[in-house]
């Protein structure tokens, strides 16, 4: 198969991968109840192996990306590919909170660091032309967790323990991501050590210490920083806020999958939209427009309310995140994508890792997610107010023409 084709195994790779390690770790917003009744743990210490993971994720994303620079996207995605599947079997036999939290939150969270970065990056390399749609298929794949994965754990748990479904999880992680991995090649440019000759990329000459103290690479890191915080807490939480008010498990879950089906529609939308008007316009737009969608969640008690939420909801904040990876492409060379990408994605990871403790904090003390909820809009605003400062590179002279011709 020629390199034109084969990119769109990569991509069809990519999304799977993702939608499997992604559908893994956030199986546990569907765990979450189930768990806390059967061993007494708390919420809010549930949750917090959900912020460990993301703040793993966060300190592994720069070294994943850095290695497959390196080494190349296959050996890396199949190491995450392995820990993955182990280390949620490990988690299933936790005795203790501290263990669960270690064995889910540290490892699962460090090794879905693998899968998301090197994907991004090698995706985006292996395409010159529907870059921003393939970034979109392959955000889409892993969007499509919260409409394969979560209701299969919703399934599961209904007929086993919580400890059993979890097995069963890392069992079918292992089944697909570890075959699939194999699969991954590096991008054409880079094959063969041509990233160590540089690349014909943008900024050619640009260092790796010159790109992280760019102001550009400073915003972007800083505006995942807030984006992310503005939809994690209504990710992770809104299964339980659902519950709360009275809605059963399984229609809970679906308002999880509802979400997830709608921001399938909007990353792909939204990288056509990028496309057509510009990434950094639509993302500014999408940013305001996600800080009001999880503002939303506060006035909804019903179930219906809460499927014309999510959809909403769904659609926006998964349509942004591809933008991210279509800005980094258009900037930075392609030799230092996964170190830039791994960059922006560990503040994609911090900012993630502050809605699992607030929200399951908020509901201990309060018994209501409504300040979360008002919190991830000011979070939102706050991405949006940042991605507004942000300038690209200017183009060089040598791109800029034919470009002007095309």
């Amino acid at each position: 198969m020629n390199g034109s084709n084969y990119r769109w195994v990569i991509v069809a790779a990519g999304g799977l991968l993702g939608c499997v390690a992604i559908g893994g770790m956030f199986s546990l917003p569907v765990l979450l109840q189930p768990i806390a009744r059967d061993t007494g743990w708390s919420v809010a210490g549930i949750s917090s192996a959900m912020t460990i993971g993301f703040l793993a994720m966060a300190f592994a994303s720069m070294i994943w990306g850095t290695l497959s620079d390196r080494f190349g996207p296959l050996p890396v995605v199949l190491t995450g590919s392995i820990v993955i599947a182990a280390s949620l079997a490990l988690a299933s036999r936790a005795t203790s909170l501290i263990e669960f939290q270690l064995l889910f939150g540290l490892l699962v969270g460090a090794a879905t660091a693998a899968i998301f970065v090197p994907m991004m990056a090698t995706v985006t390399g292996w395409f010159d032309t529907h870059r921003s749609l393939a970034v979109s298929l392959v955000s889409a794949g892993m969007g499509m967790a919260p409409m394969t994965m979560s209701p299969l754990a919703a399934w599961l748990v209904s007929r086993h323990d919580w400890r059993t479904t979890m097995l069963i999880l890392a069992g079918i992680v292992a089944a697909i991501m570890i075959p699939v991995s194999l699969l991954l090649r590096r991008p054409p440019a880079l094959a063969g050590g041509a990233a160590a000759s540089g690349d014909a990329g943008p900024q050619p000459e640009m260092s790796r210490a010159e790109a992280l103290r760019s102001p550009q690479f400073i915003i972007l890191l800083a505006t995942n920083f807030f984006c992310c915080a503005t939809h994690s807490g209504p990710i992770i939480h809104t299964v339980s806020y659902a519950i709360s008010c009275g809605i059963p498990l399984i229609a809970a879950v679906s308002i999880y999958s509802v979400e997830g089906l709608a921001g399938l529609f909007g990353r792909i939308g939204f990288g056509l939209l990028g496309d057509h008007f510009g990434a950094k316009r639509v993302l500014v737009i999408g940013l305001l427009m996600q800080a009001f969608g999880a503002l939303a969640y506060v006035f909804v008690r019903e179930l219906a309310a809460f499927y014309a939420v999510a959809v909403l909801f769904g659609f926006i904040y998964a349509g942004v995140m591809p933008l991210y990876a279509v800005l980094v492409r258009e900037n930075f060379p392609l030799r230092m994508l996964g170190t830039v990408m791994g960059g922006i994605a560990m503040a994609g990871s911090l900012g993630m890792a502050t809605g699992p403790v607030a929200g399951g904090l908020i509901y201990d003390t309060f018994a209501s997610y409504a300040w979360l909820y008002i919190g991830a809009w000011g979070m939102g605003i706050g991405a949006f107010l940042m991605m507004m400062l942000f300038r690209p590179f200017p183009k060089p002279q040598a791109q800029a023409v034919p470009a002007a011709l095309a």
